[in-house]
């Protein structure tokens, strides 16, 4: 028969590194506790993280640190450890001497071998007195809020060996021999019976993880087996579930921590946010003022130039009229001039009227435009490309948040939720008289009018609904209906327990956990009162997720892949798929509720 070697063994102060009793025990982010300088050194060393490393790992766990934690001597484990090492230097529960049974020499043998049996169990190594742990786990539990300078270890000790002595004296005169370790009593006056052989649940098998009795651990059912004194195993749990109240304690701590970093950054960034704002709102309304004033500027140049073009350009043209009017005139004495009978007179007027006149050159005599604004319209062209490929690029840069916050996202956890997939149909027996179900139970629809159909207890008789034939009491399960382009449908869960008949009230209270459309658009969890739902893309499949253990009923839209509805609760009987195709309302919502296949997507 193999027993338990430690109520608080040394295993429990052993640091995973060394393997050695802990030295100045620190404790990782992750909770777990290793010796100051074994941790540094293992990261020191290059295996979880170094100088140039870029993550650092908790050698159990394997969880990784971007920068290197801050390491710093756990106390409360420091003290409950040289407690622990000064208990096995001076033998008190190392080598069984802390204590034995006592036997009555009359009692009959069963009971000496009984009490045989308790003397050997308190011998094993790395036994405790049950004052001494009492005392370790207050002052554990006690780190919480203060940490004990410089303690004495001797005093609780001694204090607490003196108190545990108490049970070793021998039983009164003629009462029933008892069992004794240095724990104190092995059997409560009250502790419940082995259903066998009707003797007390004294010990507890670690390998079955059950409690038995002293024949039990003798039987060939738990010949082999680890087993322990039930009160002693039953001490370890709770030291260990204090350990693990501390490791909570920091846990939630850096997560508190994390949260309230994560919140000043929010502010941090709503601060940049506002700034950014107004400083574009100061940018572009200075840039827009700017190009008013420069829109103003160039416009006044343009007419100022063609002003100035016009004026010349009207010089320039009385200039040449008045030299056209003077030839056209020569031109005419000339005439005259050659129909002259009087040679004296021609000869008097042909030396004048033969010389050309003197006219200006007009061959390079132009009107050019001043005109300089073509060079700043392409400047201007050019700048607002260059402005328009910037804006181009701003989507991208801002993809990531704008898409977090204006787009739903594909839920990452809806491929986890398939893998639960369950094979679901329903069961006519519970169907309303209107409801239609199909004849493979995938499919149910509202008729026009009542069916001529058994009233059974389990039938809903003024709701048109239904349940499935499949009941849940724990574990995840997973389904998904069609519901196309109805207007009208609830879907869910609901306890096998409900009320069916006459009126009812849907509500999580009164057992009932479903979703529902009304009108094609309005969406709502059926609490008391609804909790209405906005759902930006309206789904044609719906996809059911319970977990009965955690009391978790979630809805997706499987063709977004998008979560549309969480409700948290506690169940506590069997529950069952819960659909109502609702009333056809004169054949605008007479579509069927399909029960489909699930595929991974």
């Amino acid at each position: 028969m193999a027993l338990a070697t430690a109520f608080l063994s040394e295993d429990q102060f052993t640091c995973s590194i060394c393997l050695e009793v802990f030295n100045n025990p620190v404790s990782t982010p992750c909770g777990h506790s290793f010796c100051q300088a074994c941790i540094s050194t293992y990261w020191d060393g290059g295996r979880g993280g170094g100088e140039g490393a870029k993550s650092y790992q908790c050698p159990l766990c394997k969880e990784s640190f971007r920068k290197r934690p801050e390491l710093h001597i756990n106390r409360t484990l420091k003290e409950i450890t040289e407690q622990f090492k000064w208990m096995a230097s001076t033998g008190i529960t190392m080598d069984g001497g802390g204590g034995g049974g006592v036997e009555d020499p009359n009692s009959h043998p069963h009971h000496h071998h009984h009490n045989q049996l308790a003397l050997s169990l308190q011998q094993r190594r790395g036994e405790m007195p049950e004052g001494v742990f009492t005392e370790m786990k207050t002052r554990f539990r006690r780190s919480s809020t203060s940490v004990p300078n410089n303690p004495n270890p001797q005093s609780p000790v001694s204090s607490d060996l003196a108190h545990s002595n108490q049970y070793h004296d021998p039983p009164p005169p003629y009462s029933p021999p008892r069992r004794h370790t240095l724990s104190g009593p092995s059997v409560s006056s009250n502790a419940p019976l082995c259903p066998i052989h009707l003797r007390a649940l004294e010990f507890f098998c670690r390998s079955d993880n059950t409690c038995i009795c002293s024949i039990c651990v003798e039987t060939a059912d738990h010949r082999g087996h680890n087993a322990v004194p039930a009160k002693r195993e039953w001490h370890i749990k709770k030291s260990q579930l204090g350990i693990s109240e501390v490791e909570l304690k920091d846990l939630t701590s850096q997560k508190e921590r994390k949260a309230e970093e994560i919140q000043n950054c929010l502010q941090e960034i709503q601060g940049v946010a506002e700034r950014e704002t107004e400083g574009a709102v100061c940018a572009f309304s200075k840039l827009i003022s700017s190009v008013e004033r420069c829109q103003a500027e160039v416009l006044e140049m343009i007419e100022m130039n063609r002003r100035a073009a016009e004026h010349r350009a009207q010089s320039l043209l009385r200039e040449v009229e008045e030299e056209i009017a003077e030839l056209k005139k020569r031109r005419a004495t000339l005439s005259q001039l050659a129909l002259t009978e009087d040679y004296i007179h021609f000869l008097k007027m042909f030396p004048t009227l033969s010389t050309p006149p003197q006219t200006k050159d007009c061959s390079s005599v132009s009107v050019v435009s001043a005109l300089t604004s073509g060079l700043i319209l392409r400047t201007v062209n050019h700048m607002m490309e260059r402005f328009q490929e910037e804006m181009r690029k701003l989507p991208e840069v801002c993809q990531q948040s704008s898409v977090d916050q204006t787009v739903p996202r594909p839920n990452p956890k809806i491929r986890r939720v398939q893998e639960y997939a369950a094979d679901i149909t329903l069961d006519p027996n519970t169907a309303h008289p209107r409801l239609i179900v199909s004849v493979d139970g995938k499919q149910v629809h509202c008729g026009d009018r009542h069916q001529q159909v058994p009233d059974n207890p389990e039938r809903f008789d003024r709701v048109v609904c239904l349940l499935a034939h499949q009941g849940f009491r724990s574990g995840r399960h997973y389904w998904e209906v069609e519901v196309g382009g109805k207007t009208d449908w609830d879907l869910g869960v609901a306890r096998w327990s409900v009320n069916r008949k006459g009126k009812i009230t849907v509500s999580p209270a009164h057992g009932y956990w479903f979703l529902s459309l009304r009108d094609q658009t309005d969406f709502a969890f059926r609490t008391e009162p609804s909790t209405n739902l906005t759902v930006n893309l309206k789904p044609s499949r719906i996809g059911i997720y319970v977990d009965y253990d955690k009391g978790l009923v979630s809805f997706y839209n499987v063709e977004a892949r998008v979560l549309i509805y969480t409700f948290t609760d506690t169940f506590s009987d069997t529950i069952h798929p819960f659909f109502s195709p609702c009333t056809n309302k004169s054949g605008k919502n007479e579509a069927p509720l399909i029960i489909c296949p699930v595929t991974m997507t």
